[in-house]
């Protein structure tokens, strides 16, 4: 259905018109294939683990440290 020039579109043309922009986009998007993602998602859970684990070292460190300094004041 043409409109036109100072005609405005439908109400549910201009409803419609971002969903069938966001099916055509998604269409072109190229998907990762199956390896790559087993593979990304052992990357992030493996760096979360090492992350996670130096942060509760940090955090042992210091609690260890602060036990110290305030046994050492009182």
């Amino acid at each position: 259905m043409a409109v036109s020039k100072g005609e405005k579109p439908g109400f549910f043309t201009r409803i419609k018109r971002p969903f069938r922009n966001m099916y055509l986009e998604m269409k072109r998007v190229q998907w990762p294939r199956r390896r790559d993602l087993v593979v990304y998602s052992a990357a992030v859970i493996g760096v979360s683990l090492i992350v996670a684990m130096f942060i509760y070292l940090l955090d042992s460190a210091i609690g260890v440290i602060m036990s110290l300094i305030l046994s050492i004041g009182a």
